[in-house]
């Protein structure tokens, strides 16, 4: 079969979720726009501010509409986050003190935090130099370790850590209605204790975010899922009022806050990104599903499997070999509208433990919600892939995937 009827066979096979995908996508939207209208969304809003960023009010219209579109107290929605990982290292510093306990309950959070964590590295400023230790629960069989997160707090416990996609793990990631079970539970045993989601890659794939159910506090990238495709740069906290302007104390200062940082004139990106953030989501999902039905059917290991529902827009796909793995990334790059003339190749990148292959020819640097793929050098060679504005675009990735391993 070439590859053409290859991609003919799995799209097929995915009209029904397709369907539900819309779905998805017209309850995010109706949520966005409802946002939009409470909190009388108008063109001088557009206008940006300079220096301090005081009296940006752009800026402050923002927040409360992302804080609607959450269903939560706050938001802070901010260009000077310069990654998720920063958006959520400024919410674990925020509210973590010396002698505090960070506890991870999905077991070992993604590679950039390690070092904020101060599981590698040393003397930077890790939660670790300043007296805050570190637990996790690792996961059983791919999932939550249950039993064990009925007794997991002790007194020191200050905040309990959920990170809800993959990462560059082997696992299905986390639904909405699994988090909320992961919260009750934790509450239970200590209504004090602040829970946190790394929300990266899982806005707007369900209908509902882990703030809906619970969550104290969340923090992801503007350049994935929520700036839309659009959004130059930035990050996000969101989830009770409290801890937002804690987190936004440790990206700006204390006294400052919330109250600081100028959009200068991208009031109209971030607030565009937003509405167009549910559709673009819907696009990599579908793509995300494809891509699991074609590898699987060609005999690779996928997560999730094809018509699982899903909680993030990442797909992983176990190629076995180093060399499936670069071919995968070189087309991908191939098929982007930008820099496609290039070679990804596989270096050490600030924050991961692996060298890694990154696959992204996109209009803003890194945005992993533009199609994208990428993998650390290392048995057994999955690749991620994420992202994508539109579902032929992903086709014709796919399509070169297939045709450079044809030479192989």
């Amino acid at each position: 079969m070439n590859p053409l009827e290859q991609l003919d066979k799995a799209e097929a096979a995915l009209q029904e979720r397709f369907r539900a995908i819309e779905a998805t996508l017209r309850q995010n939207l109706a949520r966005v726009l409802g946002a939009f209208r409470d909190q009388q969304v108008g063109s001088h809003h557009f206008a940006g501010v300079s220096g301090y960023g005081h009296d940006d009010l752009g800026r402050q219209v923002l927040d409360r509409v992302f804080a609607q579109i959450m269903g939560c107290e706050a938001a802070a929605v901010r260009l000077q986050m310069v990654s998720g990982t920063h958006a959520i290292a400024c919410a674990l510093f925020g509210v973590l003190r010396p002698g505090d306990e960070l506890l991870a309950i999905t077991g070992p959070p993604y590679d950039t935090l390690e070092e904020v964590i101060g599981l590698r590295g040393s003397g930077q400023g890790s939660l670790r130099d300043f007296g805050i230790t570190y637990r996790q629960l690792d996961l059983v069989e791919g999932s939550v370790d249950w039993q064990s997160l009925k007794t997991a707090l002790k007194p020191q416990t200050r905040l309990v850590h959920i990170q809800r996609s993959c990462g560059y793990d082997w696992r299905p990631s986390f639904s909405i209605a699994q988090i909320a079970e992961m919260i009750q539970i934790v509450k239970r045993q200590n209504p004090e204790v602040v829970v946190f989601v790394d929300n990266c890659y899982g806005e707007f794939v369900e209908t509902q975010e882990p703030t809906h159910v619970g969550a104290d506090l969340m923090a992801g990238s503007l350049i994935k899922n929520p700036g839309g495709t659009i959004v130059p740069a930035g990050g996000y906290v969101a989830g009770r009022a409290e801890w937002v302007e804690r987190a936004a104390c440790r990206l700006t200062a204390p006294g400052i806050g919330s109250e600081g940082g100028a959009t200068l004139d991208l009031n109209r990106l971030l607030f565009q990104g937003l509405f167009l953030a549910p559709q673009m989501v819907a696009e990599a999902v579908k793509i995300a599903h494809l891509a699991a039905q074609v590898f699987q059917d060609l005999g690779y290991p996928v997560s999730p499997l094809p018509q699982s529902p899903r909680t993030d827009t990442i797909q992983a796909i176990q190629l076995g070999s180093p060399e499936r793995l670069q071919a995968f990334c070189r087309a991908i790059q191939k098929s982007s509208p930008i820099e496609a003339y290039l070679t990804p190749i596989p270096e050490v990148m600030p924050g991961y433990g692996d060298p890694v292959v990154m696959a992204a020819g996109t209009f803003i640097a890194g945005s992993s919600a533009e199609l994208s793929a990428d993998g650390p050098m290392r048995d057994p060679y999955t690749v991620y892939l994420q992202g994508g504005t539109h579902l032929c675009h992903g086709r014709l990735a796919l399509e070169a995937v297939l045709t450079e391993w044809a030479s192989l």
